[in-house]
């Protein structure tokens, strides 16, 4: 087999930066400042323009529309009638401004039919239901469907081909930099009573304490890691689920009990997520808030974690 791009001859491509096995087929328009990779089959009808950068192995299913300001990494899967927007207010004949590029990373699925906003950040390896309208930023591994798209669950990274296979701990089950910790109740016909000694049950000196409250369920917290500070997540009333990653490993907790709490060591990545009404989460912190401590990038947590 040739190393040379396949173009199907009804199709329409200006570009002469396509990698080495890409296939392009029927009824195709690339402009030609478009860079596509190698290996990649772009199907039946798709529109790419000139400000598009698509990696190695990626699959574009027909009816796909790709406009300027589009970047999208490597084995990424883009299903059909997929649109990708460049104007949050759109008007005929008026321009957009510019709203930064959209970049879908390495690894994600978008289900047929989504509708992707500018500007948006697709993380690695997420998955994107089918009809989803992305509004916001979709973090590393995160499942979002619906319109707007929200957080419905996260993907096991060792097990990315079976959504159902997530791992989710109700119980102390411990990844690296990651443990659930279960505190002293006392309990009789007057309540329970949850006791917590901060020198003994407490891995770190607590220099810091906080509350979050009224978090709408569709909401996410947290998205983000630390260099130095670690945490202390108890929820103290209703449930929230909480997704930690320490750059090897991942897994879900869903804290639904005031005896329990889940420690984030330093260099762990961080997601709240599906709080229940009134859920009341509060957090122990070992530092002073510091900006220059929070990691808020995930490639660059990832970079950081395994150096």
């Amino acid at each position: 087999m040739s190393d040379t791009p396949y173009i199907h001859p009804s199709s329409d491509v200006q570009t002469r930066s396509i990698g080495d096995h890409t296939r392009i087929w029927q009824f195709c328009v690339i402009l030609p400042g478009a860079k596509i990779g190698a290996n990649c089959n772009i199907c039946a009808h798709v529109l790419t323009e000139n400000d598009v950068q698509i990696g190695d192995r990626v699959t574009v299913k027909s009816g796909v529309q790709i406009w300027d300001g589009v970047t999208i990494e490597d084995d990424v899967f883009i299903g059909p009638n997929v649109t990708f927007t460049n104007d949050a207010y759109p008007r005929s004949r008026i321009y957009p401004e510019k709203f930064g590029r959209t970049t879908i990373h390495q690894g994600a699925s978008i289900g047929a039919n989504a509708t992707i906003l500018p500007g948006i950040t697709i993380g690695r390896l997420a998955l994107i239901g089918a009809g989803a309208v992305v509004t916001r930023d979709v973090p590393a591994y995160a499942i979002v469907k619906g319109n707007p798209a929200r957080i419905t669950g996260y993907v096991n990274q060792s097990s990315l081909c079976n959504v159902d296979s997530q791992i989710t701990h109700t119980e102390s089950k411990d990844i690296g930099g990651v443990t659930l910790l279960n505190f002293k109740t006392a309990s009789d016909m007057r309540g329970n009573l949850m006791v917590t000694d901060m020198e003994k049950d407490i891995p770190f000196e607590v220099k810091r304490t906080f509350y979050i409250t009224d978090v709408p369920s569709h909401h996410v917290r947290g998205e983000h890691g630390h260099k130095q500070c670690h945490q202390l997540l108890i929820c103290l009333q209703g449930s929230v689920m909480v997704a930690a990653d320490n750059g090897k490993e991942r897994a879900l907790y869903r804290l639904n009990k005031p005896c329990v709490g889940l420690h984030l060591s330093p260099m762990v990545w961080a997601t709240q997520y599906q709080y229940s009404d009134k859920a009341v989460l509060c957090v122990l912190a070992s530092h002073a808030y510091d900006p220059e401590d929070y990691i808020r990038d995930y490639e660059e947590f990832i970079h950081l974690a395994h150096r």
